[in-house]
């Protein structure tokens, strides 16, 4: 069996300034470009922050100055891969605070 190898590459991070919160989700950068393989919530903030992907469910939260990494390619086998999906828009909200919150995302080919 031929050896497969793919690259890992990151997308431009995304970030939102959690003194323009309204309590309400605000979209966080650009939609997705690609099928992500790794995403990491950072909040680098003084609030607790909720996070979406589609506006107007919540999803995850992420209480002030911690992280949640979703690292899909752990443990994948070659037949199956856990991707998340291409296109998507992330949305976080929040009570306004200091510090800022980001969304690091990574896809591979």
């Amino acid at each position: 069996m031929a050896a497969e190898s793919e690259v890992l590459f990151p997308e431009a991070l995304r970030s939102i300034d959690s003194a323009t919160f309204t309590g309400s989700y605000q979209a966080v950068g650009a939609v997705t470009a690609n099928t992500g393989r790794i995403v990491k919530f950072t909040n680098n903030s003084t609030s607790l922050v909720t996070v979406s992907s589609d506006g107007s469910t919540d999803h995850e939260i992420l209480p002030a100055g911690s992280f949640v990494l979703l690292d899909c390619s752990t443990n994948a086998e070659s037949n199956y891969l856990l991707i998340v999906a291409q296109k998507v828009q992330f949305y976080v909200k929040g009570s306004p605070g200091t510090g800022l919150v980001y969304i690091s995302y990574y896809f591979a080919k």
